[in-house]
C-alpha cells in the first residue's frame, strides 16, 4: 500500500466474499456474462487502481463495472446483490473524505463512461449522466448563452455524479447556489437494482439523493437547469494584516448589501504556497488574502457592488488591488483554483477540512483554527468559501514519517471549533470515513437513529457504500 494516503479503517460487518486476490472470483464472472468483458475489470493489476480516492486508500475491490448506460448498472447491483457483496460508486475519485474508498471488498461501479450530455436551450436544461466532467456542462452550454453555475475547485475532473454525491458547491455558490439548487430530476438505481426517475415532488426523493454520498442509490443521469451569465464582471483582490479582520470585512460587506458572485479566502501559509507554485505576484506579507468577483447585467451596478466590498476591506484594514482587465482577474481566479496542487509540493498527503460556520462567527473561528495550527508539529492553511462560512482547513502531513493518528486529532479539534460556534461538519467534501466519527459530536443520538432509519428503509442489507456518513449504532460496535 502506498505511503501517501491514509489507510481506511472501518467498523463495518465482516462479509464473506469471494477473495480480493488475483483469482478469478464468481462475482467477476457473472458480471462479465452479463455485461461482457469489455465492461469488467477483473484482473488485480486492474482492480488495484479502484481502491482509493484523492486522500486516502481503502479494500481492493472483488471486481470493477464500466457501465455505459443505466440498464448496466442495473445488472451489476443485482449482480452485486446476488453476491452478498457491497457497491461502491466512483467518479472521477476526486473526493477529499474517502468517500469512493471501499471499506471492504465488494462491487466498484466506475462511471466514467457515462459522458452522455444533452443540452435543452428551450428549455434551460442539460442531461447529464453521472460521469459527465463538471466543467464540459458549461462549455456545451455556452454556446447558446448559457452557464452551469456550480463549480467545484475540482470543475475539470470532477463529475456531475460525484458532485451530486456530495452536493459540491465552489466559488460561485455564494451568490448562486450549490450543485443541489440546479437539479431539476435524477435518474438512480436503488440497491435492489431498480431503476427510478424522481424530482422534487412529494418527499423530494430528489433531494434525499442530493448529498448522500452513494449511501442511498447510485445517481446514473441528472437533468440540471442552466442559466445566463452575467454581462459584466468586476474582479478585486484585498489582503489584511491579521487573519480575522479578512472575515470581519467579508460580514461587513454582506451587512451593507453587497451579493458577490464569488468570495474566497486564502491565508498566508496558502497564499505564499501558491505564489512559490506559480509566482503570480501575490502579496507574501499578508497574513489573509481576499479575492472577490462582483456580476451583473448593469455595469454601475456591478462596481458599485465591488465599492462597497472594497469599502468594507479598507475599513478592516485591507489594502484593495481592482484588477484592470478580464486577463488580470483570470490570473488572480487562478490562484485560488491552484490551491490543491501548490499544497501537494509541501507535504505528499493532507486532510482536508470543510467545515462550514455562521459569518458572524467567521472572525473568531479563523483565529482559533489559526491558533490550533501554531500549538500543532503540523502545517495547517486555511482557505475557503468564506462568503458562505465554508472553510476548508488543511493539515499538511507525511505519512511516511509523521503520527496519523496525530492528525485525525488536530482533524478533530478543527470540527469541534465548528461545532462549537453553530456550525456543521461539511459542505461540500461529505462526511464519508473521514468524519464519520466526529458524527456523534454533531448529530443527538435520536437524530442520528432516525438517519439509520432512513439508511435502512432505502439499502436494508447496507450494501450501498458501507462504513460511510453514519457511526455505529448506539454509538458503539458493529456498524
Amino acid at each position: 500500500m502506498s505511503t501517501e494516503k491514509l489507510a481506511l479503517t472501518t467498523n463495518s460487518r465482516a462479509r464473506k466474499p469471494a477473495s480480493a486476490g488475483g483469482a478469478p472470483n464468481a462475482l467477476a464472472a457473472e458480471l462479465t456474462r452479463a455485461l461482457g468483458p469489455r465492461k469488467v475489470l477483473s484482473n488485480l493489476s486492474e482492480r488495484l487502481n479502484y481502491r482509493y480516492d484523492a486522500i486516502q486508500f481503502g479494500a481492493t475491490p472483488l471486481a470493477v463495472v464500466l457501465p455505459e448506460t443505466t440498464g448496466d448498472v442495473v445488472a451489476a447491483v443485482r449482480a452485486a446483490r446476488a453476491a452478498g457483496v457491497p457497491i461502491v460508486g466512483r467518479g472521477a475519485a476526486s473526493g477529499l473524505s474517502g468517500g469512493a474508498a471501499p471499506t471492504e471488498p465488494g462491487l466498484v461501479i466506475s462511471f466514467t463512461r457515462m459522458t452522455r450530455l444533452t443540452i435543452h436551450p428551450e428549455r434551460r436544461e442539460a442531461q447529464a449522466q453521472a460521469g459527465v466532467i463538471t466543467l464540459a456542462v458549461t462549455e456545451a452550454a455556452r454556446p447558446h448563452g448559457l452557464i452551469y453555475p456550480p463549480d467545484p475547485a475540482s470543475f475539470r475532473t470532477s463529475t456531475i455524479g460525484g458532485n451530486l454525491a456530495e452536493n459540491a458547491g465552489g466559488p460561485m455558490c455564494f451568490k448562486y447556489g450549490v450543485t443541489g439548487d440546479y437539479v431539476r430530476a435524477l435518474n438512480f438505481v436503488d440497491a435492489h437494482g431498480e431503476e427510478h426517475h424522481v424530482t422534487h415532488d412529494a418527499f423530494d426523493l430528489a433531494g434525499l439523493l442530493i448529498g448522500s454520498e452513494g449511501t442511498l442509490g447510485l445517481i446514473t443521469e441528472a437533468t440540471l437547469r442552466l442559466i445566463p451569465p452575467a454581462t459584466h464582471t468586476r474582479t478585486l483582490m484585498a489582503h489584511f494584516p491579521e487573519v480575522g479582520a479578512c472575515a470581519e470585512a467579508v460580514s461587513a460587506a454582506i451587512a451593507a448589501g453587497a451579493v458577490p458572485s464569488k468570495l474566497e479566502f486564502m491565508d498566508r501559509a496558502c497564499t505564499n504556497a501558491v505564489e512559490d507554485y506559480l509566482n503570480l505576484g501575490l502579496p507574501r506579507d499578508a497574513e489573509a488574502v481576499l479575492l472577490v468577483d462582483t456580476d451583473g447585467d448593469d455595469l454601475e451596478t456591478v462596481q458599485d457592488e465591488l465599492q462597497l466590498v472594497a469599502d468594507a476591506c479598507e475599513r478592516a484594514g485591507g489594502t484593495v488591488r481592482r484588477a484592470a482587465t478580464d486577463a488580470e482577474g483570470a490570473a488572480l481566479w487562478r490562484a485560488r483554483r491552484s490551491v490543491s496542487p501548490a499544497l501537494g509540493r509541501i507535504r505528499p498527503q493532507r486532510m482536508n477540512e470543510d467545515i462550514v460556520v455562521p459569518r458572524s462567527a467567521l472572525p473568531d473561528v479563523v483565529r482559533e483554527i489559526r491558533a490550533l495550527g501554531d500549538a500543532s508539529p503540523f502545517r495547517l492553511v486555511q482557505f475557503g468559501h468564506i462568503g458562505d462560512g465554508n472553510l476548508h482547513p488543511n493539515i499538511l502531513f507525511d505519512p511516511r514519517h509523521e503520527d496519523t493518528h496525530a492528525v485525525h486529532d488536530l482533524a478533530h479539534d478543527i470540527a469541534l471549533v465548528a461545532l462549537r460556534h453553530g456550525g456543521v461538519l461539511s459542505g461540500e467534501h461529505g462526511i464519508g470515513s473521514m468524519k464519520r466519527d466526529f458524527m456523534t459530536d454533531a448529530v443527538d443520538p435520536t437524530t442520528l437513529k432516525a438517519l439509520w432509519n432512513v439508511k435502512r428503509a432505502l439499502d436494508p442489507h447496507l450494501a450501498l457504500n458501507p462504513g460511510k456518513i453514519l457511526p455505529a449504532e448506539g454509538g458503539t460496535g458493529d456498524a
